[in-house]
């Protein structure tokens, strides 16, 4: 097993599934550093698990299903669903995708940047409905490295200010394949790419634009000012274009910043 595979393993299973913090530990360097959009959770015993373990708290059956890795060797990436009970048995039930990329120091874990699907558990919380649960990767954790391929990577870098906006067959985005809830339009004016890393035609990356909204939330109307969403993806690129792959992005950050609190 390539080493930070096992280490994102052992991360997965001992502490997310077991809820061990004592494997927190083990897997994470003190200083380990959390990006969600603009927050940062920085320190591992400080800020990083007290923030976990009061999502198991809110879930106490939390469970993280894993449906790709993709690993260059000194980078990993993982298309992950987290599902769980709200308040435990009997508790309404969701399962949301999310994207992660982590960085390591060759023996633990130093940083991740991710993006959560938290706009669909509102809505699967509040309806009462989950959505079903992807299928797992068959054998995540047996997964090679592959070396970075600087082509496939400008594909990604020219591709991404266009991702919101054009439809590629097989690159699923959010939970549009779920719900018959209109999709998200959103218009990027800018695009910086904060973090990308390929593995073979395997691309990860996230991604901070700021544009236009349009359209996909009931009640908000096309908003002409400058706002920020938020992006994760892993996609395939052959014959020189993007041509399958997982983007997550931060709905619930956007909806907040359409409708600040009053």
């Amino acid at each position: 097993m390539e080493p930070i595979v096992g280490l994102i393993r052992k991360f997965a299973v001992g502490f997310f599934n077991g809820q061990n913090p004592d494997v927190c530990r083990e897997t994470m360097a003190p200083d380990y550093r959390l990006r969600m959009g603009d927050a940062v959770i920085a320190g591992r015993d400080a800020e990083y698990l007290p923030a976990v373990q009061s999502q198991f708290a809110q879930f106490p059956g939390l469970t993280m299903t894993i449906h790709q890795v993709i690993t260059s060797g000194s980078r990993v990436a993982v298309s992950l669903s987290e599902h769980g009970a709200s308040g435990g048995p009997g508790g309404r039930t969701a399962g949301w995708a999310g994207i992660a990329l982590y960085e390591w120091n060759g023996e633990q874990l130093t940083g991740c940047v991710a993006v959560e699907d938290y706009h669909s558990r509102r809505r699967q919380l509040t309806s009462g409905i989950p959505d079903p649960i992807a299928p797992p990767a068959v054998a995540p954790w047996d997964v090679t490295a592959s070396a970075p391929a600087a082509a496939a990577e400008e594909v990604v870098r020219a591709w991404l200010p266009v991702a919101s906006t054009v439809t590629v067959d097989g690159v699923l985005r959010d939970d549009e394949h779920l719900t018959d809830d209109p999709p998200l339009v959103f218009e990027p004016i800018t695009t910086d790419v904060t973090d990308l890393f390929s593995a073979g035609h395997h691309v990860a990356f996230h991604a901070r634009q700021t544009g236009h909204y349009r359209s996909g939330f009931s009640g908000i109307d096309a908003f002409l000012h400058d706002v920020t969403l938020f992006s994760a993806g892993i996609v395939s690129v052959v014959d020189g274009r993007v041509s399958g792959g997982r983007i997550i992005r931060d709905r619930a950050a956007l909806h907040r910043a359409l409708r600040p609190p009053k």
